[in-house]
């Protein structure tokens, strides 16, 4: 009589238990390592500058001016740093972080930059005082990184002034401009992305008084 014999092809093959106990001790011993490498890398977080208080011009414009937090992507209403490529892709990092969001960067320059030029009876955030005249408001396009041949800071912005009384925009402007990065490191990108909106902030001063020596507030 034939005794078959049970193959055991295609099964996986046992190591033997002091190849385990060496395995195990192995794991035992990375483990702790890698764990405490993942927890040890710290988040750092970025700051633009403003501007301190200027006394207010005598010829200032005379009216009160509230800047509302702008409209923006969901990934702007969060703190971490935005990057892109000459392509629809966009990232974040997970490591360099703004103090605060991008819409509230912006919407504090703005307050603090018209503020210091002195050219403005008054300029608060809207949360603050909610009875002035006119509203600056907006939608926020870019605020990140742009990695293509050189590194660039990407700022673009539509800004809207309404009157709070008429509930009517009576001036609105678009800015965009890319600021060159002196190299590929964080602190040298949001150097460039401060200047760029320090710049806009200029810009948008610059329109309102425009608009305001043609519309002079009665």
């Amino acid at each position: 009589m034939t005794t078959l014999k049970r193959s055991n092809q295609g099964a996986a093959p046992r190591l033997p238990r002091v190849w385990l106990g060496r395995v195990f001790l192995l794991l035992a011993t990375v483990a702790p390592g890698l764990a405490g490498c993942g927890g040890a890398r710290p988040i750092k977080y970025y700051q633009l500058t403003y501007p301190s208080g200027a006394t207010v011009a005598p010829d200032a414009v005379n009216t009160t001016l509230m800047v509302r937090i702008f409209e923006a992507s969901h990934l702007y209403l969060d703190d971490k740093i935005v990057y892109g490529f000459d392509s629809p892709e966009m990232g974040t990092y997970e490591y360099q972080r703004w103090a605060e969001p991008p819409v509230e960067i912006l919407q504090n320059a703005l307050v603090r930059g018209l503020r210091s030029s002195g050219r403005f009876r008054a300029v608060y955030t809207l949360r603050a005082d909610a009875n002035g005249q006119f509203i600056l408001t907006g939608h926020l396009y870019d605020f990140r990184e742009i990695d293509s041949s050189s590194i660039l800071a990407r700022l673009s912005y539509e800004v809207r002034l309404r009157d709070h009384k008429s509930n009517r925009t009576v001036w609105s402007s678009v800015y965009t401009h890319d600021e060159p990065v002196a190299d590929k490191s964080i602190d040298s990108f949001v150097r460039a992305m401060d200047k760029n909106v320090q710049r806009s902030v200029q810009e948008v001063q610059a329109g309102l008084e425009e608009y305001f020596r043609a519309n002079p507030v009665k």
